[in-house]
């Protein structure tokens, strides 16, 4: 294979079509410069960096998705922190939206610990994989569309690998809505029409165009620290949401919780 140049626009169409399992996607995801305003900003964090993490040597490239290959349930948010896994490596991993993902992932028995600080804290997931539309930290967690779909042959094959087992998928937010619904289109899962509007609570049955099971899509609000310090999404909120993604996707009934 030729080396390719990770700094040109289509290299992420051409290397995601060649992965062959989600272990060599998530080892390639990372190599990948295609996108120069977010490889510029994701750099530029690392070298200034906060107070906080002066210590830290930041990652500052792309953050694959973390879980199981046979995952039946898929998480998928927007794009990593600034802070959090552009400085940590991994998805959700030192940021306040992270403090409250995986707490409720851990409620409802979806993880090993409630606390993701770091790549080798010991954190596991079970039958569940976070993934993203856009793999880098974007300045002001606002990725272009552009940006958007220059990253989505990633997420297109993370998802195409997963398809053997994934039977539900819980969306935070309406960024990663929109620019999920293309990828689960052109994967051969049919949208209903008009296409399936977000919303927290939304849930749609898509059906499979290759005749296999239908995948289950359900909306909830992102659990960013707006959303939570407003109130507009509660940590109960949070559990209800990816409880119902995991009955929906035929993983074993957690034992219950307290939901305040």
């Amino acid at each position: 294979m030729p080396d390719e140049r990770t700094d040109d626009p289509g290299y992420p169409a051409r290397q995601a079509s060649r992965m062959a399992s989600l272990e060599q996607l998530d080892a390639t995801v990372p190599t990948c410069r295609a996108c120069p305003r977010l490889v510029e900003w994701r750099e530029h964090t690392a070298r200034v960096k906060r107070r906080a993490f002066q210590d830290w040597d930041y990652w500052a490239r792309p953050v694959p998705g973390l879980g199981p290959p046979d995952a039946a349930l898929a998480v998928v948010g927007l794009a990593p922190a600034a802070h959090g896994g552009n400085r940590t490596g991994r998805i959700f991993t030192g940021d306040p939206s992270g403090e409250v993902l995986y707490a409720a992932l851990y409620d409802v028995g979806l993880a090993s610990q409630p606390t993701a600080t770091h790549r080798d804290d010991g954190l596991e997931l079970y039958g569940v994989r976070i993934t993203l539309p856009v793999h880098c930290a974007p300045p002001q967690n606002r990725p272009t569309p552009a940006e958007r779909d220059t990253c989505r042959p990633w997420l297109a094959r993370e998802l195409e690998l997963l398809r053997p087992t994934l039977r539900a998928v819980v969306v935070l937010g309406a960024f990663g809505w929109q620019a999920l619904l293309p990828v689960l289109a052109s994967a051969g899962w049919r949208l209903p029409r008009p296409r399936p509007a977000f919303g927290h609570g939304a849930q749609v049955l898509l059906a499979d165009e290759r005749g296999g099971r239908g995948l289950h899509l359900l909306g909830c609000y992102h659990p960013s620290q707006r959303n939570v310090f407003t109130g507009r999404l509660t940590p109960a909120m949070l559990r209800a949401a990816l409880r119902e993604g995991a009955a929906l996707a035929g993983l074993p009934r957690p034992s219950s919780t307290d939901d305040r």
